[in-house]
């Protein structure tokens, strides 16, 4: 991909990677630090990233306070805090 093509996507799509305390959606089941099973589909927000984007700690309502690291081929984004 070239130079321009890439910063004409992050023209349309500013910001586009993941970030801290982005709103998104597990699409494969996780388990939590505490060894709960969070099941794909269930919506969290991004509360740390660790190694440049390698991973992401996201946080979850129920349960209540539940913590997992996720790869992120296995987010979507569906929403974004304003900076």
């Amino acid at each position: 991909m070239s130079v321009d093509f890439s910063y004409l996507l992050r023209k349309e799509d500013p910001g586009a990677a993941l970030r801290d305390l982005d709103d998104v959606v597990v699409l494969a089941s996780v388990v939590t630090d505490d060894g709960e099973t969070i099941p794909a589909g269930t919506e969290g927000t991004i509360v740390g990233v660790w190694k440049d984007g390698e991973a992401f700690f996201v946080e979850f309502a129920e349960p209540e306070g539940a913590l997992a690291t996720v790869r992120p081929i296995n987010l979507r984004r569906i929403g974004r805090h304003a900076p």
